[in-house]
């Protein structure tokens, strides 16, 4: 049976919660759209993935947050705070944003940072331009839900010509299952600029026993002769479900590199999408991902090739243990006219229990004769035989077992070129092999 929502979406709930928090009257009025149009869409319909049969309707209510210094944020985020933000860090905790910080160097340089509510306010012909661009809003009923009811978010705006040397850092941060947590991040990169983004979405220990839902949005625009990397690591508790949804559209000879940790404890829906609209325009996508326990996960990863020489690179590796099940799908699509375009791609899923299960399916979808593209698949157990090897050097099937996984997941987590994000994967990846 589906599921209905226990949080209201209806125009007229959706209109008063915007004028409650001041938004401005177009924010208010694309909520309400949304809120209607969630009523007759229906659920996104991932590869062999029920996702209408999970508990959708924990989404939570709205509860206004109070500004926090980082020294009263929670214990928990405290541990993942960067060493050096640099004046670059944002967090949200559950429904809006409490610690904001940019540098006077970046803000004289035209750059923005901030939460997207604000945003919204203080930079309207902006954010008014591109929000709900790269996902429409009508979609399907996870985007019109999200758009009806989004909070917090980030909003990023590079202007031209400006490169940003340090990462620009966010912690999204949930511990109350009863407030909805349902950021959304807007990245605007202009011409022959380069930034990059870094966010951490992790639960705290309270709360946990509740269930709900993580709904979430990236819309990436990279203007011509831009480079973006975004990156991101999840790892919130077994009782949320995380719905993310990501797409990037690149132009002329610009660039974005996806690196994505879905280490999350609950079911996921993961999905991760490169429009190549311009010519030359180029996409790296690098997700790795770990199933404990029943956990039940879509993860997907698309790039629509319709500039001339574009190219994508798409690497996804998997770890399944216990009864987890994770359906990996990679698609590839090259439109008529997308001449000498490249597209590759490799899934590959590792099994550590019988009763656990992965699929690896890639898909390549070619509507043009002069092109290049390919794939690589494979699902399997643990090899026996470097099991023996290792034990017979002295070392402990457990402990075997472990650098095999470790060495299954090096080439993705060994070629993330930040040293932050690669330090965290590797602390989520040695936490949940020992869970």
């Amino acid at each position: 049976m589906s599921t209905q929502l226990s949080t209201p979406v209806s125009r007229q709930i959706v209109e008063s919660l915007s004028q409650n928090k001041q938004e401005p009257a177009w924010l208010t009025e694309l909520r309400a759209e949304a809120a209607d149009q969630s009523e007759t869409l229906e659920w996104p319909k991932p590869e062999k993935v029920r996702i209408d049969r999970w508990n959708l309707g924990a989404l939570g209510v709205y509860k206004a947050q109070k500004e926090a210094s980082l020294a009263e944020l929670p214990e928990e985020v405290q541990a993942i705070l960067p060493e050096d933000t640099a004046g670059t860090l944002l967090v949200q905790r559950n429904s809006g944003a409490v610690y904001r910080q940019l540098s006077d160097e970046l803000k004289a340089k035209g750059v923005i940072f901030t939460d997207l509510e604000t945003a919204a306010r203080e930079h309207a012909d902006l954010v008014k331009q591109y929000l709900f661009t790269a996902i429409p809003k009508d979609e399907n009923k996870l985007t019109a839900t999200h758009a009806a009811l989004w909070n917090g978010g980030v909003f990023i705006y590079v202007p031209k010509n400006v490169e940003v040397e340090i990462p620009l850092q966010a912690i999204l941060f949930q511990d109350d299952a009863e407030a909805s947590f349902a950021p959304h991040i807007l990245l605007v990169a202009d011409q022959f600029s380069k930034v990059t983004y870094v966010d951490y979405v992790v639960s705290g220990s309270e709360g946990k026993s509740a269930p709900a839902v993580h709904h979430s949005a990236a819309e990436v625009i990279v203007k011509a002769g831009a480079k973006v990397t975004f990156a991101t690591v999840h790892h919130l508790a077994d009782n949320v479900i995380d719905l993310s949804l990501r797409r990037a559209v690149v132009d002329n000879d610009a660039s974005i590199e996806w690196i994505i940790g879905d280490l999350h404890d609950g079911n996921l829906l993961s999905d991760t999408k490169s429009v190549l609209n311009g010519n030359g325009s180029t996409s790296d996508a690098k997700v790795i991902s770990i199933g404990t326990h029943s956990q039940n996960m879509s993860i997907t990863t698309q790039a629509v090739h319709w500039g001339r020489s574009s190219d994508s690179q798409m690497v996804t590796r998997a770890v399944m243990r216990d009864q987890a099940t994770a359906i990996i799908n990679g698609i590839t699509k090259i439109e008529k006219g997308a001449t000498k375009a490249n597209g590759e791609q490799t899934e590959r899923v590792l099994m550590l229990s019988p009763k656990a299960r992965g699929d690896a399916n890639p898909i390549l979808l070619i509507d043009e004769d002069d092109v290049t593209a390919g794939h690589a698949a494979s699902v399997g157990q643990v090899n026996a035989e470097q099991i023996y090897y290792l034990m017979s050097r002295g070392i402990s099937k457990a402990e075997a077992e472990r650098l095999i996984i470790y060495g299954f997941l090096a080439p993705v987590v060994s070629d993330i070129p930040l040293e932050a994000v690669r330090n965290q994967l590797n602390r989520l990846i040695e936490g949940k092999l020992g869970s």
